[in-house]
């Protein structure tokens, strides 16, 4: 199952998490309402079993619980697609491989992987896709929540302040680019639960659970200077020099 994630795309990932989730409230909204009294009173079966597990009487409850939790799960739309999916991908990744065997490499660790008055560049955008202007414009720090969709950030369109500047995303499903000048140096803190990370050079194909941290040599003395922080639940990151 590894090998078959580290094969998927984020963004194949992300239209199959969309579509379960689609499924999901479709499900819970027009055909199964109780769906979420089941799994809230298995859940609390669960935590009361499990708070005390040394009385038969516990154990009983928390075996109950979490016996019928599973069910109710395993009997939703939305799981059954997403089974489907991994099953799907998984004989294709089969398939892909008996026609051209992949070579296995090596994976080389680098040690470095370790508001102003006016319009904010973003908006608190729950759907689509946003970037900054193709034109200059003002530099202001990015603070900001996303929801679905790409985030690209092209600071060869502004001018940054002699000081230090900071971009902060918190995005749930989508991919942020970040486009960076050769003479502004970089601290990245990155972490996503599902998706890759591109930083210049230096590449993260680890696709779960990721966190990363890059800075260029000269940052604590050069400037100017760019603090980004990044969290994403699924979606890549990708830096590039322009």
């Amino acid at each position: 199952m590894t090998a078959v994630l580290k094969k998927i795309s984020t963004d194949m990932l992300n239209t199959i998490l969309i579509i379960g989730v689609i499924l999901l409230i479709i499900e819970i909204v027009f055909f199964n309402g109780g769906l979420i009294f089941s799994l809230g009173f298995s859940a609390v079966l669960v935590y009361f079993g499990w708070k005390n597990y040394k009385p038969v009487w516990r154990k009983v409850l928390f075996w109950v619980g979490a016996v019928s939790f599973g069910l109710t799960v395993l009997s939703m739309i939305a799981v059954r697609f997403l089974v489907l999916a991994i099953l799907f991908l998984a004989l294709r990744h089969y398939y892909k491989t008996k026609q051209h065997p992949e070579k296995v490499q090596v994976e080389r660790l680098d040690p470095e992987w370790a508001d102003p008055p006016g319009e904010p560049l973003f908006t608190q955008k729950f759907f689509g896709r946003q970037t900054t202007p193709p034109h200059s414009y003002p530099w202001q720090d990015i603070n900001v929540h996303g929801g679905l969709g790409d985030r690209v950030i092209d600071l060869s369109e502004t001018v940054l302040p002699p000081d230090e500047s900071v971009i902060s995303i918190r995005h749930f499903v989508g991919n942020v680019t970040i486009y960076v000048p050769y003479e502004v140096e970089v601290m990245i803190h990155h972490s996503a639960v599902i998706g890759r990370s591109t930083i210049f050079q230096f590449k993260k194909t680890k696709m779960l659970n990721q966190m990363t941290f890059y800075q260029t040599p000269d940052y604590q003395k050069n400037k100017p200077r760019v603090k980004v922080i990044t969290s994403i639940f699924s979606g890549d990151l990708e830096v590039k020099r322009i």
